[in-house]
């Protein structure tokens, strides 16, 4: 807690502390937030999200003191912009009058790997010393836009700041863009959100096994304890963010802001949200209202920070009138986990007869399953299973063939659906993965003629999807979402591995869909080869992979490429697949070098399923 800045300007920062934060933040200390080392063994991080023990903690900026020089003022600057005053009032006063009206704190948020260094800079132009020149210098690591996107972006970084006399003392009248902020500092400060839009499904609307009510989740960071309410239901007003926005739509009118400037939403006794609206939502059906109080009360939820789950969302007029009301219980039938497939999934993995297996919690030995994927003969490499656990996919072992058929006794293994001229395994189809509404989705990676392909309803038409530029590189595994807008891919290049994250767009006819995959971007910058990787929630994602010259690590990413606020347990060595169910209670299934199948239970440690299984899965 802000552990960033210099022992010599730590003076600056006031906090204030209740008893119980100090027990807590004792507590922090002894159980540690550890980083992931760079030898020993393979870790797993729980998939469950961190409690904020420092809830409580409250930091707050001090006033600029007489005399001070440049580059103590700055420091003191870049102190107060990190407090938690909600307009950065006392940061301002280290400004000139016209630079404090004109800074905004919002237009962006940069954050480095430590506080930017800060030296005064010899300016020619300064003959007369009024003015005076600071340089902030550091290395970056991402940064935040005005619409709260959070992106990956390592660089060095470097910025001038400009100061004037005011008077007898130094005040800054070019201040940096937005914030800069070291990542200690930045998480302390910003918490990650999932806002949540309607995924665009067009010509497969009519298809979808769940309807067109599918939300999907758009993560942002937004303040922890500056009115957590109040700035998410505005964030999610706002619109998406740029890169989700192709492949979403939000059921709020443009222009729909809160009735009332400056008004602080928080919940009622019974858990109850009501939210008045201007009156751009004024005329608006019933209907579409439910669907805009459902994008409120799942974008709401679980905030922490010791609310409770939101009973209901009232949506009201500017005049105080009712639009429409929603509870919880109403509002499953909107639920973002709707595509997430049955509660009670089982786990899949291939045996060493290549035939599909399935297991449960509560059995510590895996049973064949019902149909031809579970006979003797049934030659598998890899498998994927339906979201509702009725189809299983196959891919043969040699990679060159796709099979599809019923989970039951009786049904029959059919034609193949696809074949590959690739010529091994290696050059043949990857593991398939099936979205939430119904489409299988596979990549050949043939040389010859590598492609991307989705089957309708599994056993339709193959449509071949439109990829923008891989750099050269080529998919050697993909995962698709449940919510079936955005697809996971690792793509190899010049002998390195990557995750990709790529939106998944719909357009065309339903006779004549026209699928692509567009904004490919790298989600886990820092891992110079990915092995595995695996949906584990609605904007989170379980991956392998080793940083250059480093062991391999287990760790969980967010969609937009930040690290995800989980702590870290034990966990197997030599992963080589890994598999997890958005459902952030079901247990880490993993495929090992050494000890072939195993499975990390709630309270318990990794153990053995299966020393000769491969390729395991959950439904999806």
């Amino acid at each position: 807690m802000g552990a960033d800045r210099a022992d010599h300007h730590r003076y600056r920062r006031r906090w204030g502390l209740s008893t119980a934060t100090l027990i807590s933040c004792g507590a922090l200390v002894l159980t540690g937030c550890a980083s992931m080392p760079d030898s020993g063994d393979v870790r797993k991080v729980d998939s469950s999200p961190r409690t904020d023990v420092d809830s409580q903690v409250r930091v707050y900026g001090v006033s600029p003191g007489k005399g001070e020089q440049p580059a103590e003022l700055v420091s003191g600057f870049l102190e107060a912009t990190t407090s938690d005053e909600e307009n950065f009032a006392t940061a301002k006063e280290y400004l000139t009058r016209g630079a404090a009206k004109n800074w905004d704190p919002f237009e962006r948020t940069t954050v480095l790997e430590q506080a930017p260094d800060v030296r005064v800079e010899t300016d020619p132009g300064d003959r007369d010393g009024s003015g005076k020149t600071v340089v902030l210098s550091g290395k970056r690591i991402a940064s935040v836009d005005a619409t709260h996107a959070y992106k990956p972006d390592e660089a060095r970084y470097e910025e001038r700041i400009h100061l004037t006399r005011s008077g007898s003392e130094w005040r800054i009248d070019a201040p940096p863009p937005g914030l800069v902020l070291g990542e200690s500092d930045f998480e302390r400060i910003y918490r990650s959100v999932n806002k949540y839009y309607f995924a665009e499904l067009g010509p497969d609307a009519e298809d979808s096994r769940v309807g067109d009510h599918v939300l999907v989740a758009d993560p942002v960071y937004l303040r922890r304890r500056i009115d957590p309410v109040t700035s998410t239901v505005k964030a999610l007003l706002d619109g998406p963010t740029g890169w989700l926005d192709p492949v979403v739509s939000t059921s709020f009118p443009g222009g729909t802001a809160l009735a009332r400037r400056g008004e602080k939403l928080s919940l009622d006794d019974s858990s109850g949200l009501r939210v008045r609206l201007n009156d751009r939502a004024a005329h608006i059906s019933r209907s579409r209202c439910v669907r805009m109080a459902a994008q409120t009360l799942f974008t709401v939820q679980n905030l922490g920070e010791g609310s409770s789950e939101v009973s209901a969302v009232k949506l009201e007029r500017e005049n105080g009138s009712e639009l429409c009301s929603l509870s919880s219980d109403a509002a499953r039938a909107y639920a973002p986990d709707r595509v997430n497939g049955q509660p009670r999934q089982q786990q899949y993995f291939v045996d060493a007869e290549h035939r599909m297996v399935r297991l449960s919690d509560d059995e510590n030995r895996p049973r064949t399953v019902a149909g031809p994927f579970g006979a003797d003969d049934a030659g598998l490499g890899s498998v994927a299973v339906s979201r509702d656990e009725r189809d299983a996919a196959g891919v043969t072992v040699d990679g060159r063939s796709l099979y599809v058929t019923e989970l039951a006794s009786g049904a029959e293994r059919g034609r193949a659906r696809l074949h590959s001229q690739g010529g091994s395994a290696e050059h043949g189809l990857t593991a398939p993965s099936w979205d939430g509404l119904g489409g299988l989705w596979v990549a050949d990676r043939d040389p010859e003629r590598p492609r991307l392909l989705r089957l309708r309803g599994g056993t339709g038409p193959a449509d071949e999807v439109r990829l923008s530029k891989l750099g050269g590189g080529r998919i050697t595994a993909l995962r698709v979402s449940a919510d079936g807008t955005r697809i996971a891919m690792l793509v190899k290049h010049a002998g390195h591995t990557t995750l990709r994250l790529g939106r998944i767009e719909r357009r065309g006819s339903a006779d004549h869909p026209k699928l692509s995959v567009q904004g490919v971007h790298t989600v886990a910058p820092k891992l110079e080869n990915v092995d595995t990787v695996s949906w584990a929630g609605d904007s989170r994602l379980v991956v392998a992979g080793r940083e250059s010259a480093g062991v391999q690590q287990l760790q969980y990413v967010e969609t937009d490429g930040s690290p995800a606020d989980v702590p870290d347990v034990p966990g197997p060595n030599g992963v080589e697949a890994i598999t997890a169910s958005e459902d952030q209670t079901r247990p880490l299934i993993a495929e090992t070098r050494e000890n072939g199948i195993v499975r990390l239970l709630p309270n318990t440690d990794w153990k053995t399923v299966d020393a000769d299984g491969t390729a395991p899965v959950y439904p999806g």
